[in-house]
């Protein structure tokens, strides 16, 4: 994620795990980290890593940006389908927003109307571009993108394993309004480990409203 933050995430080895992409980059170290090995720890201002800001624009995806689009999703999830809000979205015919630096792909916001209201389907950064804004601006382009088409407000729902996103998404005006308990729990009971192996269970449900232009 990007943005401002107080925590800082470490790792423990275990050599029992099979690593999957990692979403997350150690600060201290450098180590690239699947979700089940990010840890979080929390800092003063004053002691948070410093990255140098590598320049980026936000943008409109177009066709030209189909195959990395897909690349990111596949590194994320595993395909470009998102289940969220009771439904499947397809990334692939969403309001696709995304960061480029130097030619490269460095992040993807993909957004759908739903319910009346503008939904965050996918957010991700790669971990080379986390903590230097590029989140912050991905989500500050989608409000734009809200406003300009009249929505009144901009949803989003984290899995309740997800400390990073559920600090993010409130660091950026975003409120709580539901959580779907147990909806994540899958068919034969089980719960997948995510952030720092907690059960992955339920879906929280956020929202930041939007002001109409005057």
């Amino acid at each position: 994620m990007a943005g401002r933050k107080d925590r800082i995430v470490e790792t423990e080895e275990r050599e029992d795990l099979e690593v999957p992409y990692p979403q997350y980059r150690c600060p201290i170290c450098g180590k690239d980290l699947p979700l089940n090995d990010a840890r979080m720890t929390v800092t003063c201002a004053e002691h948070l890593p410093r990255k140098e800001a590598p320049g980026f624009t936000v943008r409109r995806a177009t066709a030209g940006d189909r195959r990395e689009i897909e690349e990111i999703c596949d590194q994320a999830l595993g395909e470009t389908d998102v289940d969220v809000f009771g439904r499947t979205f397809d990334v692939l015919i969403g309001i696709n927003l995304v960061a480029e630096s130097e030619g490269r792909l460095a992040g993807l916001l993909s957004l759908a109307v739903h319910a009346g209201e503008l939904a965050v389907v996918l957010l991700s950064v790669y971990p080379a571009y986390q903590g230097r804004g590029v989140g912050s601006s991905l989500v500050a382009a989608a409000v734009a993108y809200a406003e300009e088409k009249g929505l009144p407000g901009v949803v989003v729902a984290v899995t309740n394993d997800d400390i990073p996103q559920l600090y993010f998404y409130q660091r950026h005006g975003f409120r709580i309004y539901g959580c779907a308990v147990g909806q994540l729990v899958l068919e034969d009971g089980s719960t997948p480990g995510g952030f720092s192996d907690i059960p992955v269970r339920d879906e929280i449900r956020m929202r930041r409203s939007i002001s109409p232009r005057r």
